[in-house]
Order: structure tokens, then C-alpha cells, then sequence
């Protein structure tokens, strides 16, 4: 018996890193997984993965950024399976233009990807989980919705923003649906070597107390503790797992 059985999850931004190690994990623990992102290939070969391993999983192609694209998650999601018990809003979009150079169709990206996507998947699953006696929905923020860092006000800003409506989704759709959110620090993901890689990271390891960069099955860890009974007291919380920064 999985600790996920007969449970649908969608799991944005799924055909890499941190999603995609948690599609593999929920699968493996009996879900049903909704994989998206927007490489064709990529989602299909974690689908594929997912399948040969003898678990359940279906993609759908979408780019968060275009908010037109959340009704077709939810759509093919439900036309597949006819519920949703889990929604993880994993999507990211990073950026590292300083404040005075950002540009306003750069700050509306991020802010569509980190955010206003989440909250309208979430408006659209959430009815349904209520309908079928709850869910849990997983919200990934970051450590930089903790502090500020130069250089990246618009991603900044949007993991506060996460942080925040993670607390105020809780509140609303509560008792049914449990809401929480995971900070990552440092994690080994395609968007850490867009910047730089681990080496351009050598100061969060440094002020780590477990030096060390973290691995995206350490974020799916988390998430299935979120998603199961095993945090059944668990609201409106967010979980930091990014090695001890900053303690």
C-alpha cells in the first residue's frame, strides 16, 4: 500500500528538478500523477519513467507565464481522472535583473508564474476537493520570501507573495483542504545552473550548517509529508528546507 493511493495529484512544473522528483515519489506511492511543464520531450520522458516503474501519469503542455494555460491543466486533469486530491504549485520562473533595469512584461511574467497561476489552479481545485472531502495543496516558495536579495526584486517579491498566500489560502479553505507551503534553499535544479551553478552558491553553503547544496528528492520528501494524514495538524505553514541558512 502507498501512502498516496487512488490519489490525483498535479504537479506543476514537473519535467525537472524539484517537480519532477516528486512526480516520481508520488507515483510511486500510488497517485495518480499530472505532470506539466513546457517541453514536450521532457514531460514525456518523465511520464514515461513514471509508467515503466509501474505507476500512473499523464502531461499536459503548458507555460504558466500565459495564464489562459491553467484551465487546460485543470481541464485535462479532471477529463483523465475526474478529481484532484493534490495540487502542487511548483512552477518557477527566476529573474536577475536589478530594480531600476526591470523591465514591466518581465516583472508580469514572474508574477504570472510564482503567483497568479497558483492562485487560479487553486480556485479551480479547490471546489472539487471540497466536493470529495478534502485535499492538500503545496505551495513552493523560497528562501528568498524570507530576505531580499540584490539583483532579483521580481523573483523576490513573488515568493513573498507566495508566502503570504499560502497563509491566507489556509485560512479560507480550511477545514477541508490543508495548505502549506516549502521554502528551498539552495537546491541542485536546471534554474540554480542557469545562475551560476553550485560554485555562484558557494556563500549559502558556507552559512549552512550542513555545507552542502540540497537535491530535489529532499524538497519531495517534504512535500509528501504535506500531501498525507502525516501532517494532519499541519496548516497555513512554511516549511524551509534549505539546509539551515540563515538559522
Amino acid at each position: 500500500m502507498g501512502k498516496l493511493d487512488n490519489k490525483v495529484a498535479i504537479i506543476t512544473g514537473s519535467t525537472s528538478g524539484m517537480g519532477r522528483d516528486t512526480a516520481y515519489l508520488f507515483a510511486k506511492e500510488g497517485a495518480k500523477v499530472v505532470v506539466t511543464g513546457r517541453n514536450e520531450e521532457r514531460a514525456k520522458a518523465v511520464v514515461e519513467k513514471i509508467k515503466a516503474d509501474g505507476g500512473e501519469a499523464m502531461h499536459v503542455i503548458a507555460d504558466t507565464a500565459d495564464l489562459s494555460s491553467v484551465g487546460d491543466i485543470f481541464n485535462k486533469a479532471m477529463d483523465a481522472y475526474g478529481r484532484v486530491d493534490i495540487l502542487m504549485n511548483n512552477a518557477g520562473q527566476l529573474s536577475v535583473t536589478p530594480f531600476m533595469e526591470l523591465k514591466l512584461d518581465e516583472w508580469q511574467q514572474v508574477l504570472n508564474v510564482n503567483v497568479t497561476s497558483a492562485i487560479l489552479l487553486a480556485q479551480l481545485c479547490a471546489p472539487v476537493m471540497k466536493k470529495n472531502g478534502g485535499g492538500h495543496i503545496i505551495n513552493i516558495a523560497s528562501v528568498a520570501g524570507c530576505a531580499a536579495h540584490w539583483g532579483s526584486a521580481a523573483y523576490v517579491t513573488s515568493k513573498h507573495a507566495m508566502m503570504g498566500l499560502t497563509k491566507s489560502m489556509a485560512m479560507e479553505l480550511g477545514p477541508e483542504i490543508h495548505v502549506n507551503g516549502i521554502c528551498p534553499g539552495a537546491i541542485r535544479t536546471a534554474m540554480l545552473d542557469s545562475v551560476g551553478g553550485e560554485e555562484a552558491f558557494g556563500f549559502m553553503v558556507e552559512r549552512s550548517p550542513l555545507k552542502r547544496i540540497g537535491a530535489g528528492d529532499e524538497i519531495a520528501a517534504a512535500a509528501l509529508f504535506l500531501a498525507t494524514d502525516a501532517s494532519s495538524f499541519v496548516d497555513g505553514q512554511l516549511i524551509r528546507v534549505d539546509g539551515g541558512v540563515d538559522i
